[in-house]
């Protein structure tokens, strides 16, 4: 019997079919793995900027916080001075502290960084640091938040201190902590209440400013009642976006990113509702 192979013709339309299965099925998996990386990106960079704000939100929600009939709060100094310095400065500006005097927040050039100061009574610094309280003592708490390189720090400060009120004990205050890296932008406004403007004692905000007008502000007695904080924040992984697209970033001029990375954008503004309630109570 007499048997019969593979027709040249034949071999090659079975080569040319395998190569396109074949070429079909790599397609698939880079793009797979294209998606897998751009997932993971995506979602790196969403669990950070959700963790960033929730932990900043946490924090800023004390800022003004004052209440001198605690009972744990510690009373080596005059709780009724540090009252009146505290609450009128729930954010601390440039020149607040003897000791510290260019601690504050201060407004970034040209879309720069902000850096952002806040003050409270509390029972550990921005770090989970006691200062050399004990617990479960409070104590003034000042906690700075800037932008070192691409990573969001926190440093934080004993009031009494800055004010040369005591020694400084225990740890060290000059080490800062990073709360998120990949962070491209920090930026902070201010939101004012005024009720010479606004007619009223709500404590609403009536404008939201830079922290290069807060000094002309508190002069005039104007109150900080909310922040508003922005941040720019760079997914994981080696994911490639071309055109990298522009983020604006609450009052700054859009920017674009050096990285061809994905950028996700994160804002919120959160209210001092400690320095509103003073400001009802007190009718300013």
């Amino acid at each position: 019997m007499r048997q019969r192979g593979f027709s040249l013709v034949e071999l090659m339309i079975t080569l040319v079919l395998g190569l396109l299965i074949s070429g079909a099925i790599v397609q698939v998996m880079v793009s797979n793995q294209v998606t897998e990386r751009l997932n993971r990106a995506m979602a790196s960079a969403q669990e950070g900027g959700r963790f960033i704000i929730g932990r900043m939100r946490n924090d800023l929600l004390m800022a003004g916080l004052y209440d001198s009939t605690s009972p744990n709060l510690s009373r080596i100094v005059d709780i009724v001075d540090e009252a009146a310095f505290l609450q009128n400065r729930p954010v601390i500006l440039p020149g607040d502290f003897i000791n510290r005097p260019a601690l504050g927040a201060t407004q970034g050039a040209n879309g720069a960084p902000d850096t952002l100061v806040v003050a409270f009574q509390g029972l550990r610094d921005c770090r989970g640091y006691k200062l050399g309280y004990a617990d479960p003592e409070e104590f003034f708490v000042v906690n700075e938040y800037f932008l070192d390189g691409d990573s969001l720090k926190c440093r934080g400060f004993d009031g009494r201190v800055l004010r040369g009120q005591r020694n400084a004990v225990g740890n060290n205050a000059d080490a800062a902590f990073s709360l998120l890296d990949q962070v491209q932008s920090f930026q902070v406004l201010y939101g004012i209440a005024d009720h010479q403007v606004s007619n009223d004692f709500s404590a609403r905000p009536v404008t939201y400013v830079t922290a290069d007008q807060l000094p002309a502000l508190r002069a005039a007695n104007a109150a900080i009642v909310a922040i508003r904080i922005a941040v720019l924040v760079q997914g994981d992984g080696e994911v490639t976006i071309d055109p990298v697209p522009s983020f604006k970033l609450l009052n700054e001029a859009p920017i674009t990113p050096a990285e061809k990375r994905l950028f996700k954008k994160f804002e919120s503004t959160i209210s001092l509702r400690n320095v509103k309630n003073q400001m009802r109570s007190r009718k300013i």
